[in-house]
């Protein structure tokens, strides 16, 4: 309490005084307010908003529950045995013999949840818990290796013992767990590789059970990472597993792609790319190959159909393929160019075959389309995919690591034979171009020809299926013209300092050179029609694939 001088101090008998005055003044002040006109309007206004607001939204509250009712009233009941109501899951009991002589079938039902994914059991089954218990074991090293020898004996014996503990000792890291992925990772833990790395976001979905190598309905709704692993358990329970259920991110690198078990000294022998998409695979690719790490990845299985065109070879040989591609041009943007192994399709798109699904036109007009995706960044589109066709893919990974991890002799980059053919067929064409232009009396000296060497291969490959059209043989290749052009062999020379021909790709077919030669002298430097000195079938069939070429022109 401060100090007061005694000459300020009020008397205790004023402040009483004051107190009672303040308190009158006050409740007169509240009296004279009750019984206000306007006061009394504005209260009066008041408890009748609440009252109406009250009603309204009681009312609103009434009609759901009566609109949900009805809606409740009009789906029809599920019995038991409705598809929509339940999964069957079967699972073979084998009982001792002294009670059953064969093996019988017990099905459990499972509902679906909202989502259309299989609800969890209320408990897992004996052969899970079994599977799962044996599996730890294993892990931990309580399994007998005379079980893991005969189980991968066909494997040993193809590779022999040196080479088949190189791939037990191996440590492969596999990102991307979808149709590619999955049938990679089963090809290469059933082969005896005994450390592998998981890496995927996703979840598996309904329309992913078409094309991968293990999920079932009951894995619908969990995470790729932990299906594989889980399924995989059954058959190889000796294999060590790292899931890491996240998405690729160069930012990540170090973790995801580090060692294994995360300091202890093994680093992976290869990492698998099976990424469907474009921006991340580049970034994996880019980073394995600045850090030296061994890397294959896998181009893209949709839209593909047809298994003979699958091939192994350096993205910088890759050819009609549309993923590859674009996946190889922003490499090269990244400084890039080769030196990465890849499984690709030279199978080119056309008429009549699956396309890249398009969006409906309502959600363009809504907008922000790249909305739709799982992240961002990721395709919104249906990629349509034949279900066999990841697994092709899938195995050829498998089995190129395979080979590469054991020192198995095999052709690395099969394609980089066929590159030096595709030059050898440019600079032939080349010099027939030189040659026809010299006979029409010009200056062949820096003729230039608007032909590539990817167009040389998509000729031979695409176009004509790497036979000759006369002969159908498939070796000594050559392109030259049809026939000769109506107004001559001319030189556009419209650019100073730069002429060029004016061959067309459709203007090309493929023979063998000694046929080549024939050609030239008597279709091209004659004059002769085609139709005169070729027969009727080859005429016919030379139709057909110019008329396929422009065609397939329009997908390049």
């Amino acid at each position: 309490m401060g100090f007061c001088p005694r000459d300020c101090r009020v008397p205790s008998r004023h402040r009483d005084t004051d107190q009672e005055e303040g308190t009158n003044s006050m409740s007169s002040w509240l009296e004279r307010q009750l019984f206000s006109h306007q006061v009394q309007l504005a209260a009066t206004a008041l408890v009748s908003g609440i009252t109406v607001a009250g009603l309204i939204y009681g009312g609103q509250a009434i009609r759901r529950k009566v609109a949900v009712e009805q809606l409740k009233a009009s789906i029809p009941p599920l019995d038991e045995k409705h598809q929509a109501q339940r999964v069957c899951r079967i699972l073979f009991i084998y009982l001792p013999e002294s009670k059953l002589q064969k093996s019988s079938k017990l099905i459990i039902s499972v509902k679906l949840t909202d989502f259309g994914a299989a609800s969890p059991l209320p408990s897992a089954s004996r052969e899970d818990e079994r599977v799962a218990a044996l599996a730890r074991r294993a892990q931990q090293g309580d399994y007998d290796d005379e079980l893991v020898n005969e189980q991968l004996t066909r494997t040993a014996s193809f590779l022999t013992p040196p080479r088949f503990d190189k791939l037990r000792s191996s440590f492969v890291i596999v990102v991307g767990l979808g149709g590619v992925g999955s049938h990679c990772t089963s090809a290469l833990a059933r082969s005896g590789i005994s450390h592998i790395r998981l890496i995927d976001f996703d979840q598996v979905t309904l329309s992913s059970l078409n094309r991968h190598a293990v999920a079932t309905l009951a894995d619908v709704g969990t995470p790729k990472v932990h299906c594989v692993r889980k399924r995989l358990e059954a058959v190889v329970p000796w294999v060590q597993w790292e899931c890491l259920n996240e998405v690729w991110r160069e930012g990540k690198g170090e973790r995801l792609l580090g060692e294994w078990n995360y300091g202890s000294g093994r680093k992976p022998d290869y990492v698998i790319d099976a990424i469907d998409n474009i921006d991340s695979k580049v970034e994996l690719l880019k980073y394995c190959h600045g850090h030296g790490i061994k890397v294959v990845s896998s181009m893209g299985a949709g839209c593909k159909s047809d298994p003979a065109r699958v091939f192994v070879g350096d993205i910088s040989t890759s050819v009609e393929d549309p993923l590859s591609r674009t996946t190889r041009r922003k490499l090269k943007l990244a400084g890039v160019a080769e030196g990465i192994p890849v499984v690709y399709s030279t199978e080119k798109p056309g008429p009549g075959k699956a396309q890249l699904l398009p969006l409906p036109e309502d959600e363009f007009v809504k907008g922000k389309v790249n909305e739709l995706s799982v992240l961002p960044d990721f395709r919104a589109r249906i990629l349509p995919v034949l279900g066999t066709m990841p697994a092709v893919f899938g195995y050829s990974v498998a089995n190129f690591v395979i080979l590469e991890i054991t020192g198995y002799p095999h052709e690395a980059g099969t394609g980089k034979g066929r590159e030096k053919m595709y030059e050898s067929i440019l600079s032939g064409l080349q010099g027939l171009e030189e040659r026809l232009v010299r006979k029409a009396g010009q200056d062949p000296l820096g003729l230039k020809i608007p032909v590539t060497k990817d167009d040389v291969a998509y000729l031979i490959e695409e176009v004509y299926r790497g036979k000759s059209v006369i002969s159908g043989l498939p070796t000594r290749l050559a392109l030259t013209r049809w026939k000769a052009p109506k107004d001559g062999f001319t030189v556009d020379q419209r650019w100073d300092g730069q002429k060029h021909s004016s061959v067309r790709l459709d203007e090309l077919v493929c023979m063998t050179k000694e046929e080549a030669k024939t050609h030239e002298e008597q279709i091209l430097k004659s004059g002769k029609p085609p139709e005169v000195v070729y027969d009727v079938e080859v005429v016919q069939l030379v139709q057909r694939r110019r008329e396929e070429e422009r065609q397939y022109r329009r997908y390049r």
